[in-house]
């Protein structure tokens, strides 16, 4: 099974301009995120086989082939980085696509491997990670989006309310829904099958996509199975302010990588 990572790379971004070129820690933040990649890659033992940028500018192209990874240049109209990625696949002959996003700088290795294999000897056409919520304020909190799953293990639905709400939970029994644990939360790192990214762009954009904000409840709502891989909560953190930046930069110095 022949599993290559692409990370959609797009330079204008609404809540951080131009975010993947900040390079306060010496190298653009797009780099720290392929170099992740590409230390999932030398530990996967074979199964992820190339880590590709689709980008929409030249200049993030050039910063993906200076970290190691080769670049695909992709449309800049692009509604959402699943349709840019489904672009770059079109050109690959990878029957996997794992789909990190650029701002994941600290992402872990473990996670883009569960990613990588959480189709194996399955038949979804798309995966996802998921990892137990134990802080109820973390549950309340719709920046975070959450998941439940059918007994199978594939989703039933993604959402940014606190799903499944606990109607039945006395203020004394809060904190002990399933044993401390109030849900389950999303981790936004895809794998699809190719067949599937190839017609992934032609699925209506759906109802529920457009009020949740959530671009896999467009193949929810089209009838398309998702399985889930519940793994241990991530230590890293996606870049989407500034705010987020300073305080990756901050970590990075903490470590002595500075």
């Amino acid at each position: 099974m022949a599993v290559a990572v692409v990370i959609p790379a797009r330079l204008e971004s609404t809540r951080l301009p131009r975010k993947l070129l900040l390079a306060e820690t010496g190298r653009p933040l797009l780099a720290h995120t392929v170099e992740r990649a590409l230390a999932a890659m030398a530990a996967s033992r074979g199964t992820i086989s190339r880590v590709v940028v689709a980008a929409d500018d030249e200049r993030l192209a050039r910063v993906a082939r200076e970290a190691g990874a080769e670049a695909v240049l992709t449309r800049p109209d692009h509604v959402c980085g699943t349709d840019r990625i489904a672009e770059a696949a079109s050109r690959l002959g990878d029957e996997i696509v794992v789909n990190i996003q650029g701002d994941e700088p600290e992402i872990e290795t473990a996670c883009v491997l569960a990613a990588a294999r959480v189709l194996e000897g399955r038949s979804e056409p798309m995966g996802t990670l998921a990892y137990p919520i134990t802080d109820e304020s973390a549950f309340r909190d719709p920046n975070l989006v959450k998941v439940v799953l059918a007994r199978d293990g594939c989703a039933l639905y993604f959402s940014r309310a606190g799903i499944p709400f606990p109607r039945e939970l006395r203020p004394e029994e809060a904190g002990a829904l399933a044993r401390g644990v109030w849900g389950l939360a999303h981790i936004g790192i895809y794998a699809y099958r190719r067949e599937f990214l190839a017609r992934y762009p032609s699925l209506p954009r759906s109802a529920l996509e457009m009020r949740e904000k959530l671009e896999q409840l467009r193949a929810l709502e089209a009838g398309e199975r998702i399985r889930v891989a519940v793994v241990d909560p991530p230590r890293g953190r996606p870049v989407d302010t500034r705010e987020d930046y300073d305080a990756f930069v901050a970590r990075w110095r903490g470590g002595g990588r500075a």
